[in-house]
């Protein structure tokens, strides 16, 4: 006996979800044990947000949208419909996935378009991956297992695992490891980070663990 009181650590997965009284959550949306959702964001009809995730202020989620364990969406984030982000996934404020690779308001002949004249396209993310704020992710595409894009970029293409990517058009201009820093050239295509130490691969321009 230590003389100290010992309780049983609770995981967050397995606290209640907690959502403000001023999020929009439609009631055909589901959201799991350990979540928050902060005041004014929207989570739509259909949506799945899992466990441990956050939904910042004003965040949006989009009809259907899914969205893995321990994901952050931070304020302001738009994430529109059919986005799939794995577990893990970090998208930052004011962060925008669109959805239509042809946008138009109009029918040819001057009709309001509906959700029936146009067909909607997803950006994914997986695991692990980082957007950074203000980022614009244009659909169709795939953000790698945890590659890490740069504030301000404008995401056109599929990005590889691991990719650190920066610009508009955004171009891979190094490789990051699994904690997010930029990991250190050995030469011979091996890498490695500072932090961790853990090594990776590059064969073919892919990064795989060493």
């Amino acid at each position: 006996m230590t003389g100290v009181e010992e309780h049983p650590v609770t995981r967050e997965d397995e606290l209640p979800a907690r959502i403000a009284l001023t999020a929009d959550v439609d009631p055909r949306a589901k959201v799991g044990p350990g979540s928050m959702v902060w005041h004014l964001a929207q989570i739509r009809e259909y949506a799945q947000v899992s466990s441990g995730c956050i939904v910042g202020r004003g965040a949006y989620v989009g009809p259907g949208v899914i969205i893995g364990r321990n994901c952050k969406l931070q304020n302001y984030a738009l994430i529109y419909e059919p986005a799939l982000l794995e577990d893990g996934v970090f998208v930052g404020p004011a962060v925008v996935f669109t959805n239509d690779s042809y946008p138009r308001a109009l029918n040819l002949d001057g009709s309001r378009q509906t959700n029936d004249d146009w067909q909607a396209v997803g950006v994914t993310v997986r695991t692990g991956a980082s957007i950074g704020a203000r980022t614009v992710c244009v659909a169709p595409i795939t953000i790698g297992r945890y590659a890490l894009v740069a504030a301000g970029s404008v995401v056109t293409k599929n990005v590889l695992d691991y990719a650190l990517m920066a610009g508009v058009p955004a171009r891979r201009i190094g490789w990051v490891g699994r904690d997010g820093r930029r990991l250190a050239d050995l030469g011979d295509g091996s890498f490695e980070c500072v932090a961790t130490g853990e090594r990776y691969v590059e064969t073919s321009g892919v990064l795989t663990t060493a």
